[in-house]
């Protein structure tokens, strides 16, 4: 299994050197996540990935989780290690105050769970379902709900759930059929069964709050009439504490291709008592604040999978000995060179850290608005980071799970056969990643939020409002000595961009489906482009360290290269994209139903 280590020079890279997180915070009155705040939170979260997470998440997938008559054992080690992270306080890290958090901006939880979801991805579900539940009840929770649930929640002796797909409906919840019949004392008794529940029953925490989406009895149909309970595993007693069991209950976990220690339940709710949150038929709202989360939260095991593959595939090209460099032997004391000279085996590599560093920066700048919406005194800054944040977080999740699922199919490639076998771990991280396409609404489905909801949807005000961005830092850089063959490569995808959507907006008048037709390919056009936008950023930065003569001068050379090779061999795969979208969905919809059959 590859060793992992957290990759904190490019964290601090990003965080200090491209995007002054210091100098936000300060802006934002977070004084308390000063730069030695930040550098231990880094260093002991670190240490606890790699010392504690790391060395089980081999046996965890080789174990998996155990199913007896509803109750579910996670693997051996898993609570221990459960047990440490509430000890440490890492749940509650940019956690609301007033319910025991630590009150850091969002962007240090961020950092923390890129870590934990690297060095174990599987065991980082627990707590990352929870965080997501948090949000819910935060943003639409009474008073009493919020002081009831979220300070155990914080402290992370309590964990939850998101309960919405159910067997005959995914990402279609107006359809949904559990059922939501008010009691006299003011509860709702929730009747029906949600599939596909990450985290729905475990051995970790003492109390489950599950968040359930339901119907009430006069709802209206399809969306409009949608409400979110709260349904804890253990009902409260008078004191808070958890008491009498809740009539819910686990009735089988899958077994699943990957995140074989994460438990993926049915969960089966028989009357069990449960408590309005927000208002009556306004649960999508709700559900929104938690799917946002998890969406991002799915978009970096993208590149914490890839991060884990890229170390591993890295290690091995070095040591691996086979045939010789084509410009002649590159270790002549020994029978072969290591791989690592081979021009593909390179391409491969280049190609896992490109998309690592990239998505890394994405994230992080998505962190980054996450705190200012959440922080900003400003009313306008705040607008135009939630903006912002509505536009990239269907990119975030698709776009770097696509690529993420890329880079640990080359990671496994690099090892050649000993990758497709088990004891390498490779393959590991390709079963664990490939789920994340799927799950938190379909990549098919971020594709249709982005160009239908959120661009189309917005008559393009939310494209705007980073294609902007992307003009300013182009048309500053336009006579870079350096970089000016980037910065006009990156203008000109930026405005065929906007002619682009254009295009797609003025077919999808004549017929919807070309909106559908068009959307993936849209969307990866977008990634590919956002991605330009972050690699010019970063090279910017690596050239003018190097020109001020700072040290470590390989690790900024290395950031150039890698940036010269993106725009070299990976952004130009933008063209096959938009030259997709172009196409129209003429050929798509051409064939009949029956005719698939033939």
């Amino acid at each position: 299994m590859p060793e992992y280590k957290a990759p904190l020079r490019d964290m601090r890279f990003l965080i200090d050197e491209v995007f002054d997180f210091a100098g936000r915070y300060q802006a934002l009155g977070a004084t308390d996540a000063s730069p030695d705040m930040v550098s231990a939170i880094l260093e002991e979260g670190a240490k606890f990935c790699e010392q504690v997470l790391a060395p089980l998440n081999r046996s965890g997938d080789e174990e998996g989780c155990h199913f007896d008559n509803g109750v579910v054992t996670t693997p051996k080690g898993f609570k221990e290690a459960f047990a440490q992270y509430v000890e440490g306080g890492w749940n509650g890290v940019s956690s609301d105050p007033v319910y025991g958090g630590q009150g850091l901006p969002h962007s240090l939880g961020l950092l923390v769970s890129e870590m934990i979801g690297a060095a174990n991805c599987s065991w980082a579900m627990y707590p990352g379902l929870t965080k997501g539940a948090m949000a819910a009840i935060h943003a639409h929770g009474s008073a009493e709900q919020k002081q009831a649930y979220l300070p155990r929640m914080t402290a992370g002796t309590w964990t939850g759930t998101m309960c919405l797909t159910e067997p005959h409906c995914g990402t279609d919840l107006g359809i949904i059929k559990t059922r939501a019949v008010p009691n006299a004392d003011g509860s709702y008794a929730i009747s029906g069964t949600k599939i596909f529940i990450s985290a729905g029953e475990h051995d970790l925490s003492e109390n489950i709050i599950h968040l359930v989406l339901a119907k009430l009895p006069d709802a209206p149909a399809g969306t409009k009439g949608i409400s979110l309970f709260i349904v804890p595993k253990f009902l409260l007693d008078a004191s808070g504490e958890a008491g009498a069991r809740n009539a819910v209950a686990c009735g089988s976990i899958e077994h699943k291709m990957g995140i074989k220690a994460s438990a993926t339940c049915v969960m089966n709710f028989d009357g069990a008592t449960g408590y309005l949150i927000g208002e009556a038929n306004k649960g999508l709202a709700c559900m929104f604040t938690m799917m946002n989360h998890a969406r991002l939260g799915t978009g970096m095991q993208g590149l914490c999978l890839g991060e884990v593959s890229y170390q591993g595939a890295v290690k091995y090209a070095q040591e691996r000995l086979q045939m010789r460099a084509l410009t002649g032997p590159k270790a002549p004391d020994k029978p072969a060179d290591p791989i690592i000279v081979h021009p593909d085996v390179r391409r491969m590599l280049l190609t896992m850290k490109a998309f690592n560093e990239g998505n890394r920066a994405l994230a992080y700048f998505t962190a980054q608005l996450l705190d200012i919406e959440h922080l900003s005194d400003n009313a306008e800054e705040r607008e135009q980071a939630a903006n912002l944040l509505a536009f990239v977080t269907p990119i975030c999740k698709a776009f770097m799970t696509d690529t993420g699922l890329e880079v640990t199919n080359h990671g496994m490639q690099v090892f050649g056969g000993h990758g497709f076998i088990r004891e390498w771990g490779m393959e590991q991280l390709v079963r664990d990643c490939r789920i994340a396409p799927i799950y938190e609404g379909t990549n098919g489905i971020q594709a249709l939020d982005l160009l239908g909801r959120k661009v189309l949807g917005s008559q393009g005000k939310l494209l705007l409002g980073f294609t902007k961005l992307v003009h300013q830092l182009c048309q500053a850089n336009a006579e870079h000595p350096q970089l000016k063959a980037q910065v006009a490569q990156l203008a000109a995808l930026n405005k065929q961009w906007g002619e682009l959507t254009q295009k797609v907006g003025m077919a999808a008048m004549k017929n919807p489906d070309e909106v559908g037709a068009a959307a993936v390919d849209y969307l990866m056009f977008s990634g590919y482009v956002t991605l330009g936008y972050f690699w010019l950023r970063m090279a910017l930065v690596a050239r003018q360290k190097l020109e001020e003569g700072a040290a470590e001068a390989d690790f900024y050379q290395a950031k150039l290269a890698t940036a010269d090779f993106y725009f070299a061999r990976l952004l130009p795969r933008a063209a096959a994209h938009l030259a997709a979208v172009e196409a129209g969905g003429e050929t798509l919809m051409r064939l009949s139903a029956e005719q698939f059959a033939l």
